[in-house]
């Protein structure tokens, strides 16, 4: 019965094939929650999948209907070996973003998994039924090592992440008690590089808008009205122009986060974003000036244009649009003026001669409002996990201060009051919500390692939550 037996045993249930098995039935459930039609797979997944595999090893599940019409059920496993030991609360999402199943590579299918070289590729490798898989597969083999945890563990299961996990603070909200832990340590996002272990303490916020130039009922002949009516998408491309500068930089001063604090820039100090093999090549000179690339991802405020659409581009025709809109995001640190974002917009576009480019809420399925949420670094239990994987893996762990994504971290630092750690598997150029999304299992035989690691330290003695 030892630490290193607990990772000894990890390395073998992804060796010998068992983790492999079970994710590759987990990603054959095609949990597409932007998909209503896919409701049943929501549930499915819960009941036959993840409530089998943490009742295997000693937790009682529940499993919560949402309350949100349309809303995927939440899972909360929960196994309480002594009220005087510390409760870790983990977590993983089920559901998936949409399959795209004809714009896969050749071969390749999102439902089934694939191995090509290192890549192992199917729709939730990455995001996030590997990483799930890879914390239940590391906490069953530092149970059966040690013959008991050595603390209390509660792990959620949610199927509405990639939906902006509506409806899960309602279900928090009204089982408070049942959610209760000492510290909430999961894992979703990539590594800042393949190789090196990672933990962020956050999560950057992100809102969604559209802006919108709807001028008149249907187009017109560019021939005989061009030159006398104004052209919608020229007009939304001008005033996006005064939103960022051509090369990225915002231009709202309420958008700006507070000045980038000296503990935030001494965590970034020794960081440099490597997302691996065939990831794009970053531009240097995108974004804010003066600002290092870990600095622009992990320390500072985005804003981008993810569609812009007038006319129909598919099939243009001589006809001056009636209509344009774009739909935009901002990704936003903690500290930035959240609720002042959409007025300081109204009051920049007006004050530049645009009074008539509105703006709207985005379509139901890219509504995201996250909110921005951090852990202080100097919090004992995010200095305590750093150590933990150091210890197993033999290099310097990279504390970010948040992830450069969004996710509803709030709901575990401000509604459970929880310090939130995250410890990512997955890399940057995984093509998460893409077609040919896949993990790298070198990368993930190593995380298996580093989960059981720290699931066999969380049972000894120290750890910042015992009583």
């Amino acid at each position: 019965m030892s630490r290193d037996a607990a990772i000894e045993g990890a390395r073998a249930c992804f060796d010998d094939g068992k983790y492999l098995e079970l994710l590759g039935r987990r990603v054959a459930v095609p949990t597409e929650s932007q998909n209503p039609e896919r409701l049943p797979d929501l549930r499915r997944y819960l009941e036959e999948e993840i409530r089998p595999a943490f009742e295997a090893i000693g937790h009682d599940c529940a499993i919560f209907d949402n309350p949100v019409a349309g809303g995927g059920p939440v899972l909360l496993a929960e196994r309480i070996e002594d009220p005087a030991l510390p409760t870790v609360l983990g977590y993983g999402h089920g559901d998936v973003i949409l399959g795209y199943a004809d714009q896969w590579y050749e071969g390749l299918d999102p439902w089934a998994i694939t191995q090509r070289g290192d890549k192992l590729y199917g729709r939730g490798t990455a995001d996030n039924k590997g990483q799930h898989t890879l914390n239940m597969c590391a906490m069953a083999v530092a149970l059966e090592v040690r013959g008991r945890l050595g603390f209390n563990s509660k792990f959620m299961v949610e199927t509405g992440e990639e939906n902006g996990s509506a409806g899960l603070r309602e279900v928090i909200e009204a089982n408070l008690d049942a959610f209760a832990a000492d510290v909430f340590i999961a894992s979703d996002g990539p590594r800042v590089s393949p190789d090196r272990p990672t933990l962020f303490l956050g999560a950057r916020g992100a809102k969604n808008f559209d802006l919108v130039v709807d001028l008149r009922e249907g187009g017109h002949h560019s021939g005989n009205w061009g030159g006398l009516l104004s052209n919608p998408g020229v007009i939304l491309a001008h005033a996006l122009a005064t939103i960022v500068s051509a090369t990225g930089k915002i231009q709202i001063p309420d958008w700006l986060p507070p000045p980038m604090s000296n503990s935030t820039r001494a965590l970034l100090a020794d960081i440099t974003v490597e997302a691996g093999e065939e990831a794009p090549e970053i531009d240097p000179n995108w974004g804010e000036p003066d600002l290092n690339s870990a600095q622009q991802v992990y320390g500072w405020n985005s804003f981008e244009v993810l569609a812009f659409k007038t006319g129909n581009p598919e099939h243009p025709v001589n006809a001056i649009p009636p209509r344009a809109h774009a739909h935009c995001q901002i990704r936003f640190i903690q500290g930035s003026k959240r609720e002042e974002f959409l007025p300081a917009l109204r009051r920049h576009l007006d004050a530049q001669g645009f009074e008539m480019v509105e703006i709207q809420p985005p379509p139901p399925g890219n509504a995201i409002d996250f909110t921005a949420t951090r852990t202080d670094p100097d919090n004992p239990w995010a200095r305590w996990v750093s150590a933990s994987i150091e210890r197993t893996s033999g290099k310097p762990t990279a504390v970010l201060p948040q992830l450069g994504g969004s996710i509803c971290n709030d709901l575990f630092t401000d509604l459970l009051g929880l310090p939130a750690i995250w410890i990512p598997h997955s890399y940057g150029a995984c093509s998460q919500h893409a077609p040919n999304e896949h993990i790298l299992l070198s990368e993930a035989r190593d995380a298996i390692q580093l989960m059981a690691g720290l699931y066999w330290d969380l049972g000894e003695a120290g750890t910042p939550g015992k009583k």
